[in-house]
């Protein structure tokens, strides 16, 4: 199993970066937010969780222990599998899920696209009493947006997700035009809540 990867970013995209490790590279699953906090060409750390399935192989990555552990535990409640827990990281930050999680927060959990009340009610009961309450309010992720063009970026996400194109185009629009200077994170954060009003 791998459990993390060091060595140089060769390639950012989307939904995924390339990390070469002794000569290989690997092809990695991540957040907005762990994408905007590495550079191309410059050496990283990932902690990483394998998924293993008949068909693929597939790695995912984090920056932050607290975000790993947070997948993982997502996964342990019926109905949540590995592309849910990380739409649920892209748009809840982990003291934000923690939060809601600890205070059973069903309408935060729910502007989560694909969690609906049901889940929603399900994560809070089984993970309340799992989780820490954060000392302190929620951190706000200040990442630094990536040299390519942000809405294009979270469109590519949105669609990566499952979103049909036309729609994730609109809420993209609309959420670049209310805040132009959002970086990836915050604009699929926002894109994603509002999808999630739009299926309910």
């Amino acid at each position: 199993m791998i459990a993390s990867l060091r060595g140089p970013v060769l390639h950012i995209a989307l939904d995924h970066l390339v990390i070469e490790c002794a000569g290989v590279g690997y092809r990695v699953l991540a957040t907005p937010s762990t994408l905007a906090a590495v550079q191309r060409g410059s050496e990283t750390t990932l902690l990483t969780t394998m998924i293993v399935r008949e068909d693929s192989m597939t790695l995912y990555g984090f920056t932050e222990p607290d975000a790993r552990e947070l997948f993982a535990l997502l996964q342990t409640v019926t109905g949540v599998g590995p592309r849910l827990a990380m739409a649920t990281l892209a748009v809840l930050e982990p003291d934000s899920l923690r939060m809601a999680l600890a205070d059973s927060d069903i309408k935060a959990l729910c502007t989560v696209p694909g969690i609906g009340k049901r889940v929603a009610e399900r994560l809070a009961v089984e993970l309340r009493d799992k989780v820490d309450r954060p000392s302190a309010g929620p951190r706000a992720h200040e990442g630094a947006g990536a040299p390519m063009g942000v809405g294009d970026q979270v469109v590519e996400a949105l669609t990566g997700l499952g979103f049909p194109l036309p729609a994730a185009e609109r809420a993209v629009a609309s959420v670049l035009a209310d805040e132009p200077d959002a970086d990836s994170a915050k604009a699929l954060r926002a894109s994603l809540a509002l999808l999630g009003k739009g299926t309910r």
